[in-house]
């Protein structure tokens, strides 16, 4: 059975209890961390993923809150002693920031580094992001204030969907990438340039057809979180929730 793990469901100024909004999606052969916030090596054993097991990374934006622990990541993971390699998928805007952001480390120079190979996504609507025994993922553009993607993901052991908007204003795209998802998590951070209200992703869900509600990207800090969840079940007759740190979602 495959696992989708919370691993920060904040916006971009966490607490103590919610870190940036990224996610894992593990399987039995391999997970794939979609984003990479804080220290990546921590919250991950935190969250009992084996950094052995991360085969792939998915970047949906340049953005500090989805990329910062990247250059974490890949330094911790050699300085652990990885030798296979790691695949990393974006969109040209976001690989192009990142692999700058590497090189001026001179990460190049470090010695004995492991291989990893970077996938530049298209920016046309459902381009196939990666597909293997168990998941298949794809992308499209959504509206933020720079390039960025939102995901679905398909199991293939169970032929369960889920959604994932990221960071994103209302828009046609997510309803796509949604349509008849079993699960849609959608940011929550409110109604400003680039992003969405809970009663806004109420209705992506409720137009999508999806089963069930899951509310990430929102403000943390002392914030009462349930007027979110509400607000959103004012609009949308399914099943909502909160996403919140180290949460599993089996599919």
């Amino acid at each position: 059975m495959a696992k989708v793990t919370i691993l920060g469901s904040s916006n971009a100024i966490p607490d103590a209890q919610h870190e940036n909004t990224h996610l894992a999606i593990r399987g039995h052969k391999s997970t794939i961390l979609v984003d990479c916030a804080g220290n990546p090596i921590v919250r991950l054993k935190q969250a009992g993923v084996d950094l052995n097991h991360l085969t792939d990374l998915i970047l949906t934006h340049f953005h500090p809150d989805h990329v910062s622990g990247v250059p974490l990541l890949l330094m911790g993971m050699w300085l652990l002693g990885r030798k296979h390699s790691l695949n990393i998928y974006g969109l040209p805007y976001t690989l192009d920031r990142i692999e700058a952001t590497m090189d001026l480390y001179e990460w190049k120079r470090w010695p004995n580094f492991f291989p990893v190979a970077f996938h530049r996504l298209s920016e046309r609507e459902k381009t196939p992001v990666l597909e293997t025994e168990e998941f298949r993922l794809i992308s499209s553009p959504v509206r933020h204030l720079i390039p960025t993607i939102g995901l679905r993901v398909e199991f293939s052991g169970s032929n369960k969907v889920l959604a994932y908007s990221c960071d994103t204003e209302p828009c046609p795209a997510v309803i796509e990438l949604a349509a008849g998802a079993d699960v849609l998590i959608n940011e929550a951070t409110g109604a400003s340039p680039g992003h969405s209200s809970p009663a806004q992703a109420a209705e992506i869900a409720r137009q999508a057809e999806v089963s069930r509600l899951y509310l990430i990207h929102y403000p943390t800090g002392g914030v009462d979180p349930i007027p979110l969840v509400e607000e959103a079940r004012r609009a949308f007759a399914g099943q909502v929730g909160l996403a919140e740190d180290f949460m599993v979602l089996e599919f």
